[in-house]
């Protein structure tokens, strides 16, 4: 194997890593544990040595090794975005900074350029903490140090800068308990290392050599749920701050400690007359300000609200567990948001709209149990009408697929509280159906035409109608009315729970007068009230 490279080894071999880093942000993403996202590593990382390729593409044919170590450490500097970022920046500056002197790539330049880097990148973080990138990069050091002394050819120097770093990201969850914890590894060491496995692989010819050890993490992709509260209580800070800072007179330690200040993860890296400012605050018109009255400009600003990205990265994590493969996987029908929303939160993978005056066809329910990404399916149709479709599609899928016949949403959620996931599809069906069989059903709405009653009282069009289980057993003029008197026929004094779903034009005033009229008329009946968000059915409710 050749160990004469050439720049422009290097610099292909630069790109070929960071296009292979970009491949795989989303797996590195998913191993951020912590409760500020603060974007995510692998993207922050990966956009990073993006900036650093462009950079490179543009240098003249035949550039010399100083105008690329330039062209590495400014696209780095402008480029850094999010605190991993910023750190991977002043990693590269380091290894450029110390390969200097160097004509050629050796085992002497590498420990030279690892060397220096540790002590760059540790500077640049002022509170530097065990388990993280900068662990990955110490032991990747290290072993670049160690290859030196044992008189290792260049290949070998560099495969063993890969082994050290793949085996430092092992070791993190030891160091660094939050990571253990959520059974992970450091996100940034891990992006570290597939880029340096990256650059190594391109420049030697050969494979990461330890890509296949770290299967937990690159394959099982652990999930972390990262609550999401409404006072942001996982952070003192809620915006993520970074920007360029352009001026030959700035006093660099001055700004540093008032970073400190006012805010947490506080990097100021560069020299004059070019630094990276990345900040997490809750003023970050404050932080702004204060360059800009030290004689300084400002450029390229990114300002990120960090609640607002816990939210959208949770509801990410909780759309990768929906997709990933399981045993059995469910569809509902429904109307309203509400409703919708809450049967996905009790496991339902599609919900099919419908309801009683929009019954989906049996090519709907088809392409909805296709689309689940589960071995079975279950099929709840949640109306009388809808059930002879769902036996169809059941017959027509090509996995196996059955049908709980729910004839109302409040009865899916039962039902869904009999699910078990260890067992079978068709014991799933049976406990299912036991789980929803004392479930209640009624539902109010409007008559649109004159009728009678289950007991053959007159019904005039437009009237209030209170429907039990199918019949109609109350008719009045107000809605709240009929909702007592439904309860009353449905035995709701009996009854241990009563769940109540309000309809798209029922408001929230007389939706919250009503909870608590039956609360007051029912002292044992405990309430579980939600927005549904039905048409045409101000209340849909039942009891059990």
């Amino acid at each position: 194997m050749p160990e004469s490279y050439t720049a422009n080894d290097l610099l292909n071999a630069i790109a070929s890593a960071s296009k292979t880093l970009s491949e795989r942000k989303d797996e590195i993403n998913r191993l951020n544990v912590f409760p500020v996202p603060d974007g995510d590593t692998g993207t922050n990382m990966s956009l990073t040595l993006e900036t650093v390729v462009e950079n490179l593409a543009h240098l003249p044919i035949g550039a010399g090794s100083a105008e690329i170590r330039k062209a590495i450490t400014t696209g780095a500097l402008m480029g850094a975005r999010g605190n991993s970022g910023v750190i991977t920046s002043q990693i590269l500056r380091g290894l450029c900074e110390g390969s200097v002197g160097y004509d050629a790539l050796s085992t002497e330049s590498i420990d030279s350029a690892f060397s220096h880097a540790v002590e760059v990148a540790f500077q640049a973080v002022r509170k530097p903490v065990e388990g993280t990138i900068l662990t990955v990069l110490r032991d990747s050091a290290a072993a670049a140090k160690h290859a030196r002394k044992k008189k290792f050819s260049v290949d070998e120097a560099l495969e063993a800068v890969v082994t050290g770093a793949y085996a430092s990201v092992q070791r993190t969850p030891e160091l660094l308990p939050v990571l253990k914890e959520n059974g992970v590894v450091d996100a940034g060491g891990y992006g570290l290392a597939i880029f340096l496995d990256g650059v190594v692989a391109a420049l030697t010819g050969k494979e990461g050599p330890l890509g296949d050890e770290l299967a937990f993490a690159r394959s099982t992709m652990p999930k972390v749920e990262i609550e999401q509260v409404n006072d942001w209580e996982g952070s003192a800070f809620r915006y993520c701050t970074e920007f360029l800072v352009h001026s030959d007179t700035v006093d660099e330690e001055a700004a540093k400690d008032f970073l400190t200040t006012g805010g947490d993860c506080d990097l100021m890296v560069g020299m004059h007359p070019n630094f990276k400012v990345h900040v997490h605050t809750n003023r970050p018109d404050e932080v702004l300000g204060w360059f800009l009255n030290h004689d300084s400009q400002i450029s390229e600003v990114h300002i990120h609200n960090m609640q607002l990205q816990s939210a959208a990265r949770s509801e990410g994590l909780a759309a990768d567990e929906q997709t990933a493969r399981k045993p059995l996987g469910f569809v509902a029908v429904a109307a309203g948001e509400g409703n919708a929303k809450i049967l996905k939160s009790l496991g339902v993978d599609v919900v099919v709209s419908g309801g009683q005056t929009m019954n989906p066809s049996t090519k709907d329910l088809l392409d909805a149990a296709n689309e689940v990404n589960a071995d079975a399916v279950i099929i709840m149709p949640n109306n009388k009408n809808i059930i002879m479709a769902a036996q169809s599609a059941c017959g027509l899928s090509e996995k196996p697929c059955a049908v709980v016949s729910t004839t109302s949403v409040p009865q899916a959620f039962s039902a869904l509280f009999g699910f078990d996931e260890e067992a079978s599809l068709d014991e799933n069906v049976e406990a299912m159906t036991e789980a929803y069989a004392d479930v209640r059903t009624g539902e109010v709405t409007h008559a649109i035409k004159d009728s009678k009653d289950a007991h053959d009282n007159p019904i005039k069009d437009g009237d209030v109608i209170g429907i039990a289980d199918g019949a109609i057993e109350s008719v009045g003029t107000d809605v709240s009315d009929v909702v007592m008197d439904l309860l009353a026929h449905m035995d709701a004094a009996d009854a241990d729970t009563c769940t109540i779903l309000a309809g798209e034009d029922f408001d929230d005033a007389a939706f919250d007068a009503l909870v608590e009229r039956i609360e007051s008329a029912f002292d044992d009946l405990e309430i579980d009230a939600h927005r549904g968000e039905q048409p045409l059915y101000p209340v849909v409710l039942s009891v059990e």
